[in-house]
């Protein structure tokens, strides 16, 4: 089962790429996929005995993938390219999206478990309100992989396949830096910040790495913050 789970792992990494470095016309700015990374990431395969590559414990196991909405371009891009890339290695997949509603999401969790899932990957809407699920895995065998947003407050999860969240932020404040010439122009300007749903466990590591950016025109003075 662990050997099962890597595999899923390097699968949603793989989709962590696709998604980094794919064209987005969305304006999205939630976990990163308009960001480009440079990390490569391959999915785990075994080798059969007749020297070719098949996909590591691939064969019966059923994988759920749990996406928070289809509202953002982006999520429906990562789903529909881990059901790909997953069908493609050899797994039944079980794709759902729960309309950014928790409850749904809670929901939809628990019946991948009940339906046979041997793994369940989740994008959380609110990465600490899934406990319910998360204690159903867990007692149920079932490993958990937390795709793009860390799943707090619990034991249950195995693996976290995520973005640099914090270089998201400095290229997010990088633009900033860029749009206003910060370098050159006199200022100064007002900038007012907002960091996103304390809950979230991604928005601390986009704020850090914009402000960190930014915080030597601040202390100068040529950004005020209002």
């Amino acid at each position: 089962m662990k050997k099962f789970a890597k595999a899923l792992l390097g699968a949603a990494l793989s989709v962590s790429m696709l998604a980094g470095c794919g064209g987005s016309t969305g304006g999205n700015t939630d976990g990163g996929s308009t960001t480009t990374t440079t990390t490569t990431t391959t999915a785990t395969s075994t080798t059969t005995d007749d020297g070719g590559s098949a996909p590591a414990a691939a064969a019966g196991q059923k994988v759920g993938v749990s996406m928070p909405t289809k509202d953002l371009q982006r999520w429906n891009q990562d789903g529909a390219n881990m059901e790909s890339e997953l069908k493609a290695a050899g797994y039944e997949v079980e794709l759902q999206y729960a309309a950014n509603d928790v409850p749904t999401q809670l929901s939809q969790v628990e019946n991948m478990i009940n339906n046979g899932c041997s793994v369940v990957v989740i994008a959380a809407i609110e990465g600490s309100s899934l406990g319910e699920a998360l204690d159903m895995a867990k007692a149920s065998g079932v490993p958990v992989i937390a795709y793009d947003r860390l799943l707090m407050n619990s034991d249950a999860v195995s693996y976290y396949a995520t973005f640099d969240n914090y270089k998201v932020g400095t290229v997010q404040g990088t633009y900033v830096k860029e749009a206003l010439d910060l370098d050159n122009a006199a200022g100064p300007f007002n900038i007012e910040f907002t960091a996103g749903d304390p809950g979230g466990n991604n928005a601390g590591y986009f704020f850090n790495g914009a402000y960190d950016v930014l915080k030597p025109y601040i202390e100068s003075g040529k950004l005020d913050v209002v």
